[in-house]
């Protein structure tokens, strides 16, 4: 599996992200690649191997019936 190095990282950047990792229980490694993980598959078009996306499927039961307004909300359309 390919390794991501970061050189140069703050201090407090590197604390802030163990707190975070240790309040999410998760190691400093596992907290990163959420973080990593979570950037990327927010993008547009973006996925992350082994993560689906939610998708809505819609089901027919029964014979196809129509509701109105006046059906739904029991109103003339006021």
């Amino acid at each position: 599996m390919p390794a991501l190095h970061v050189r140069n990282l703050d201090d407090a950047v590197v604390s802030a992200l163990k707190a975070r990792a240790a309040k999410n229980h998760r190691s400093l490694q596992g907290e990163v690649k959420s973080i990593l993980e979570s950037a990327v598959s927010h993008e547009p078009g973006g996925r992350v191997s082994g993560r689906r996306r939610l998708r809505l499927h819609t089901v027919r039961i029964g014979r196809p019936t129509s509701f109105s307004r006046e059906v739904i909300y029991d109103d003339d359309g006021r």
